[in-house]
Order: structure tokens, then C-alpha cells, then sequence
């Protein structure tokens, strides 16, 4: 039975896979159709700035969904939802669309990362990467550098990225941005050149414990995914490469450190080390950008995930502040529900 059950987490509905393999294969279709949505509100959204966007940057496992969890119930905070794949490339008439749609709200279930987080459709999710990988089609390249910084350039998609980020606060009736992605790493300063009032959020963990976290969510998602190809499919759609068959490493620069991790994790015996060299890898960088931007680090906080567990309001109460949000009780409430 156990077995079973963990089978079945990694199941992906047949609406789900071929629509979203509709829309995977035909990107160009897509945001030319987001185009065409954001002439139609051109009105609605001329009334809407993209103001301190939230970003939640850090390597997998280390407290991200736990920060995006808790930041969405902010009431002036926007971030996609599970229920906005896989027509993402059209949040307005698609969520126009769902309210006007009989559905089942769905019964709250653990993800698959078996982790103790319950979600719904309504629930925030980190699906941005979509857009990223519609217009920078190397990005998940592990021999090319993912880099994307201060000097990068790609004006068709900082229109979509910011005209998409306008619909989805006028969809929710938000007015600031909330965004997690882990593959943000290495575009902080990319997005601090697109938006110069943007905020980040770093989350860090002791990494004797995250790489413990890590390896286990490796062999959760191998042993899921084996028997599902649909799911080893829609984890490539949405941009999905930390865990499972098709794991990639973040290339931020160093190609040949990253040809050494790539080696372990294929020799079958280098898994720890593997994993070791890629932490260290992800924060030495992040590190170096830090200390090397005086704009990013003051945009910047650090937050250990040991620190949020053990002092969770105080640790919300200086994150919301770095945010620039007032002060939620609800926020605070949910966080001590979350950590403790």
C-alpha cells in the first residue's frame, strides 16, 4: 500500500498533461496570446505598476515554500497559484475563465515532497519559470552558464515578464508581487536591473541537514517518477529540474565544477559529495554577488531557515519589514502554525 500511495502523488490527470503539453509545445503561440490579452486590458492595466516586487531565491529544501506560504497571506501580495497551470501564459482569461466554471475546491493534500505541506488550487506555487524558459530556451542547460546579470538584455521579454506580473495583481486585486523561484538565483541582479526597487529573500540552511533534505527528496522523486512518465513530463514543463530522473544542477559560470557534481551524481557513489560541492557551489556564488553589489546586498535578506524555526515572529516581523509590508496578524498567526 505504501508503495502505492506514493505512486499515486506523482499522478498527473490526462487534462493536465496534454493540455499542458499543448501549451509546452506551442510557447510562441502562447505569448503572442498574452500579448493579445494584455492589448485587450490595455485600459485596466494602465492603472497598475509594478511596485517592490517580492522575490524568494534559494537552493531547494531550504525553507522557499514555507516563506512563499506564509508571505501569500499577506492581503497586498500576488503570486501564482496551483490552479493558474497550465494556461499561465493567460492569467486574466483563464482566471476569468475558473470563476465562471463549476469545480471542485478540492480537499487539502500533501504535495508529493511528503514534507507536511497541504495544498489546494488556490494554494501560491512557483510556476514564473514558465516564462523564463519560453524566452531564454538554454536556460536549464547545465553546460551553459544560467547566468542572467546587471548587463543582460532581452526587451520582448521584460515587456511580457512585466505586462504578465501587471495582470496577475489586477486578477487578484493585489498590488505587490510575490514570486519563489529557485532558478532566481542567478538573476537577482537581472531583476534588480528590470525593477530597482525589487526586494529578495534568500533563504539559507545549516547544510550538514539540507543536504540530508535534498538527497531525500532525490530518491522521493526518483521512486515516484519511475512508473510515471506524465510526471517526469509536467516537471520539465514547469521548469522542475532539482529532484528526480531529469536532475539538473544551476550552472552559475563554473562549468567545470559543475562537470565534477554532474560525475557524481551519475557515478551512483558520489551522491553526498555531489550534492556537497553543489551547495557550496549555489551559496559561494551567491556570496560573491552579494559582496560584489553593494545595490543587491541592500535588497537582500538572508534568512536561515534555523532562525525562522526557532523565532518565527520575530523573524516575520524583520522579513515583512525588509519587504515594506505592514504589519498582518494573520501572517504572523499562520507562522507560528507553520513552524512549530
Amino acid at each position: 500500500m505504501g508503495k502505492q500511495k506514493q505512486d499515486d502523488a506523482f499522478q498527473v490527470d490526462s487534462l493536465t498533461h496534454y493540455l499542458g503539453g499543448f501549451v509546452n509545445r506551442r510557447k510562441r503561440f502562447w505569448t503572442r496570446f498574452g500579448n493579445l490579452e494584455t492589448w485587450f486590458l490595455r485600459d485596466d492595466l494602465a492603472e497598475i505598476d509594478v511596485h517592490q516586487p517580492i522575490y524568494i531565491a534559494g537552493l531547494a529544501r531550504s525553507g522557499s515554500t514555507i516563506l512563499l506560504e506564509l508571505l501569500s497571506r499577506h492581503p497586498e501580495t500576488a503570486s501564482h497559484r496551483y490552479r493558474d497551470y497550465p494556461l499561465l501564459f493567460t492569467p486574466y482569461f483563464w482566471n476569468r475563465y475558473l470563476e465562471r466554471t463549476p469545480r471542485d475546491a478540492g480537499r487539502p493534500a500533501e504535495r508529493t515532497h511528503k514534507d507536511g505541506i497541504f495544498i489546494t488550487p488556490e494554494s501560491p506555487e512557483a510556476f514564473e519559470e514558465m516564462l523564463w524558459m519560453a524566452f531564454f530556451p538554454d536556460i536549464h542547460d547545465p553546460e551553459k552558464s544560467s547566468v542572467l546579470d546587471a548587463g543582460s538584455r532581452h526587451e520582448e521579454f521584460e515587456q511580457f515578464y512585466r505586462d504578465h506580473i501587471r495582470k496577475l495583481l489586477l486578477v487578484r486585486e493585489a498590488n505587490r508581487y510575490l514570486s519563489k523561484g529557485n532558478y532566481n538565483i542567478t538573476r537577482l541582479e537581472y531583476l534588480l536591473r528590470i525593477f530597482d526597487d525589487a526586494r529578495f529573500i534568500i533563504p539559507v540552511r545549516e547544510p550538514l541537514w539540507h543536504i540530508a533534505s535534498l538527497m531525500k527528496q532525490h530518491r522521493l522523486f526518483c521512486d515516484g517518477l519511475k512508473d510515471n512518465p506524465r510526471a517526469t513530463a509536467h516537471l520539465r514543463r514547469v521548469g522542475h529540474f532539482e529532484f528526480g530522473m531529469d536532475r539538473r544542477p544551476i550552472n552559475t559560470g563554473d562549468g567545470a565544477e559543475i562537470e565534477k557534481i554532474s560525475a557524481l551524481w551519475q557515478s551512483g557513489e558520489g551522491e553526498v559529495e555531489g550534492w556537497a560541492r553543489y551547495w557550496a557551489h549555489i551559496h559561494n556564488y551567491l556570496a560573491d554577488r552579494l559582496e560584489s553589489n553593494p545595490r543587491l546586498k541592500k535588497a537582500a535578506r538572508i534568512v536561515r531557515y534555523e532562525d525562522l524555526c526557532r523565532s518565527p515572529a520575530e523573524s516575520m516581523e524583520a522579513l515583512l519589514s525588509h519587504c515594506r509590508l505592514p504589519p498582518s496578524d494573520e501572517l504572523l498567526e499562520a507562522c507560528l502554525l507553520y513552524t512549530s
